[in-house]
């Protein structure tokens, strides 16, 4: 079957996120859609079912599966999601350590904090792009925080660079290239900041996210070579700066849902986590994932052949009206009293993030989308007259104007100050 499936490449860079959904419902909302893609036979799969089974490693490998201009762009060369068995073990428990413990967690929410304190008083009475700020405000803190030496007027450089890395690993022409260039940039910084490490510089501080990477060893003891060092160093800064896509969604929302600013500003901690956790459904950051079936598989009675591209349906899954009540309608309170399963809100992938390829960074991304939502809330602010349209046609999107806004003044603000456990 897989031998005679059209070649559906054009209609993916055509269609963007709605490609899937609507190759899904060309096979009448089949479980398992055979195509390909660059020529390539290619497995659709679709549901939480569906998550399961991607996610065991013994039906599907990541080496190899990564198109090399993904790798030159956004993950890496010798990157984590590249890996599989115990390299990958021992890789995960490395981020794992950094990135999923509360000690951790905490250090860099009240980093995000404190920067939007400061930040936000030079926006008042002016406009400015919300993405652009956050991602500059998530790039100082997430550098603070891994201990890494930033010269001076440098992080809105950073932030530009892995904007830029996410912005163009979808695409070819100048956005494509503008990313190959802006990781070529920043992996040379983090080489740079190793090889300091590793020379025992004096001027570093100790026990540091940096260090504590510099000075990994594999499962046969040796270092990671300083590139490595680097890719891994840059995958926990550039997803964290990528928090800035949600951060702006979650403006959009509660620009679209004035309601929802009341809620948050209730301090209800269940109601913050159930709003974030409704982002990251409702709007469209991964449209899928992919992997190579590591043998011969069955599924859902369908034949896929060791080799075959699997793509596993992110984007569609998070708006199926078989899984979710009104899909294409933004309300936080599906998730009230209801923490969403391993297969069921799949945006930085499924399973279990302590073993497997699920994102070790989700908490982290939980925690601050939590965070700067609340604090968007608390201030208020005017949304002048631009572009605020999100095309499905583009990977990744977001509103097109970025989300200007003119902060109002604090001083004349009623409304009680967001973080109040940190302000106490």
């Amino acid at each position: 079957m897989s031998g005679h499936a059209i070649d559906s490449t054009l209609s993916l860079l055509v269609h963007g996120y709605a490609w899937a959904p609507d190759l899904r419902r060309a096979h009448d909302g089949a479980p398992v859609v055979h195509t390909r893609l660059m020529g390539r036979p290619t497995v659709l799969l679709h549901g939480p079912e569906a998550v399961a089974f991607f996610y065991d490693e013994d039906h599907v490998q990541r080496h190899g599966a990564v198109p090399t201009p993904v790798l030159d762009t956004l993950f890496g060369r010798g990157a984590l999601h590249t890996l599989d068995g115990a390299h990958h073990r021992g890789r995960k428990q490395l981020l794992v350590s950094l990135l999923m413990s509360p000690e951790g967690i905490g250090g860099l929410t009240a980093r995000v904090e404190s920067g939007w304190r400061e930040a936000v008083t030079g926006w008042e009475g002016r406009e400015v792009v919300l993405f652009d700020e956050v991602a500059t405000l998530l790039a100082g803190a997430i550098c603070d925080w891994a201990g890494l030496p930033v010269p001076d007027g440098a992080v809105r450089e950073i932030a530009e660079d892995c904007v830029a890395m996410v912005d163009g690993f979808a695409t070819a022409g100048p956005r494509h290239l503008r990313a190959r260039r802006a990781r070529h940039r920043q992996e040379q910084a983090l080489m740079a900041a190793v090889t300091r490490v590793r020379a025992r510089d004096p001027h570093l501080v100790r026990g540091t996210v940096l260090e504590t990477v510099a000075l990994h060893r594999e499962p046969d003891g040796t270092l990671l070579d300083p590139h490595t060092a680097a890719v891994e160093l840059l995958n926990i800064i550039r997803p964290t700066v990528a928090i800035a896509w949600f951060v702006t969604f979650a403006a959009h929302a509660l620009h679209r849902h004035p309601g929802q600013r009341d809620q948050l500003r209730t301090h209800d901690p269940d109601h913050a986590r159930a709003f974030a956790h409704e982002v990251r459904r409702f709007y469209p950051f991964v449209p899928f994932i992919g992997g190579l079936a590591a043998r011969d598989l069955t599924y859902a009675g369908e034949q896929v052949p060791a080799g075959t591209l699997l793509l596993l349906d992110v984007y569609g899954q998070h708006h199926d009206p078989a899984l979710w009540a009104g899909p294409y309608h933004f309300s936080p309170g599906r998730f009230l009293g209801h923490e969403p399963g391993p297969g069921e809100l799949i945006p930085q992938g499924g399973g279990d993030a302590r073993t497997g390829h699920r994102c070790p960074g989700e908490d982290i991304t939980l925690a601050l989308l939590t965070t700067l939502s609340s604090a968007l809330a608390h201030r208020d602010f005017a949304v002048p007259q631009q572009d605020l349209a999100i095309p499905l046609s583009r990977i990744p999107t977001r509103p097109r104007s970025g989300f200007v806004i003119e902060l109002e003044p604090l001083s004349v603000s009623h409304h009680a100050p967001p973080f109040p456990s940190r302000l106490e």
